[in-house]
This record gives C-alpha cells, sequence and structure tokens, in this order.
C-alpha cells in the first residue's frame, strides 16, 4: 500500500542524511499506531511538512497533509500530492478541504494540519485557527499537539534556502494526545492546544544549541534573536495579504 508515498519518504532521508540534519524525536509513541488523529503542527519553515511526518514512523502510520491548492496545480508536484492522498486546501473556500479532512480521520487516517494557516515570521506560535479543533470533533478523534524546532534554520520565510550539508539539529516533539467531544467549548480546546504547544516549543527551544552569530536571525527576539517581533511580523503578513489581494483583483 502507498508505494508512492513510501518511496517519497526513502527519497526525503536520503536528502536528510546528505544534508546531515541532526533529528531529536520525542514523543513519538504518543502516535496511535491505529485510527484517525488530528496532528496539528507549528510552522515555522517550508520544510515542516516533511519533518513532522518523521514523528509517525514508528507507529508504522502515513500522514495526509492539509497543503495550499496551489500545489497540486504542478505538473510533478501535483501527481506526488495526489498519490500520497494529501488534501488540497481552498483559503477562499475551505469546506471542500474540510470535508475531505474528516472524512480521512473518520477512515483511520492522521491528517496533518498546521493551526497558524502560515509560516511564523516571528518563531514563535501565531493565532490558532479553529478549524484544527473542529475536524477532530466532527471526526471524533484526537489531536496530536506536534512541535518542530529548528526548521527555519534549513528553508524559512525572508531567508535563502539552505539545502546543502549543514548538520543542522531538527526537535520534533509530539505531546500527549487532546481528547475532544462534540459538546466541547472548541475556544477553550483550541486554548488548551495553543498552551501545551506553546510550552512543548519553550522547552525545545531550552534545549537546542546555542545560536550565535549571523545565526541570531532564527531565534525569535524574546530569546535575545534578531527574528521580527510578533507585532513586526503579523504587519509583514498583513502587507504580503495586501499585495496578493491587488494581484488577483488587477
Amino acid at each position: 500500500m502507498d508505494p508512492v508515498y513510501r518511496f517519497i519518504i526513502a527519497v526525503a532521508r536520503l536528502v536528510f542524511w546528505l544534508q546531515g540534519l541532526k533529528f531529536r524525536i520525542h514523543g513519538a509513541a504518543n502516535v496511535p499506531r491505529h485510527g484517525g488523529a488530528v496532528m496539528a503542527i507549528n510552522h515555522t519553515g517550508y520544510m515542516d511538512f516533511t519533518y513532522a511526518g518523521l514523528a509517525a514512523r514508528p507507529s508504522k502510520r502515513l500522514v495526509r497533509f492539509m497543503a495550499k491548492e496551489s500545489i497540486w496545480g504542478h505538473p510533478v508536484a501535483g501527481r506526488l500530492m495526489r498519490a500520497m492522498m494529501h488534501i488540497p486546501v481552498d483559503r477562499h473556500a475551505g469546506a471542500g478541504s474540510f470535508r475531505a479532512a474528516v472524512a480521512a480521520l473518520k477512515a483511520g487516517e492522521v491528517v496533518g494540519v498546521f493551526p497558524e494557516a502560515t509560516i511564523s515570521r516571528s518563531f514563535e506560535l501565531k493565532e490558532f485557527k479553529s478549524g484544527t479543533v473542529r475536524m477532530a470533533q466532527a471526526a471524533g478523534v484526537p489531536i496530536l499537539p506536534v512541535t518542530i524546532w529548528g526548521s527555519q534554520r534549513v528553508w524559512t520565510k525572508d531567508h535563502p534556502k539552505r539545502l546543502g550539508r549543514h548538520n543542522i539539529p531538527i526537535f520534533i516533539t509530539v505531546g500527549e494526545p487532546i481528547p475532544v467531544q462534540r459538546g466541547d467549548n472548541a475556544d477553550e480546546v483550541n486554548e488548551l492546544l495553543q498552551r501545551r504547544m506553546t510550552e512543548q516549543l519553550h522547552r525545545d527551544q531550552e534545549d537546542y544549541p546555542p545560536l550565535t552569530g549571523d545565526e541570531l536571525v532564527y531565534l525569535p527576539a524574546r530569546l535575545g534573536g534578531k527574528a521580527p517581533t510578533p507585532e513586526e511580523a503579523y504587519a509583514r503578513d498583513e502587507e504580503d495579504s495586501r499585495r496578493r489581494t491587488d494581484r488577483f483583483n488587477s
């Protein structure tokens, strides 16, 4: 089953080895071996989905990621995304992708979601969208809080990609599953999820090898780094949104 997906994983692991990436994965046993689950992942770099999937390998699970629909338009990437049964997301009309995700969860799949929707330029957690909790409620499955730290040093917004051999450590943590019931207050569960992921991320940042010199651009301002503050990052995101709107209307 899933020969294309498994082949892509093998290729990705070879690339990671060639890059010298040093993965530290905690909590992989929290990924269930059977049944559906929503894997909620923080988002600091373009390669996050490839790294997050590694945490599911010990449980012999494949993660079906939700990703922006435009990828499916690429002649090669689109075919691969379809073959791996990932889920396209139309940000202007998300009902269809929500239904597809719920159907996959009910069928026993692990679905990967980025609650922040877009990459965080500040490398702090942005406000979470409610879709993560709502799809878990609709499918009757738990949420897995997953944090990644270090991926921003490989490839992120406003910085050149570093895809050669660089030996960058990547920390991945899977927290204890958060059970969700249909009658639960979605906002309260969303707050709990964000709080859990914030705590995980801060622990990983504390354990991570110190960043100095030019690497300080990948460290949050809160920790003495040179990344934008959350307020500065929000302003840049808003400017990006305005530009996209202008291009769409032109």
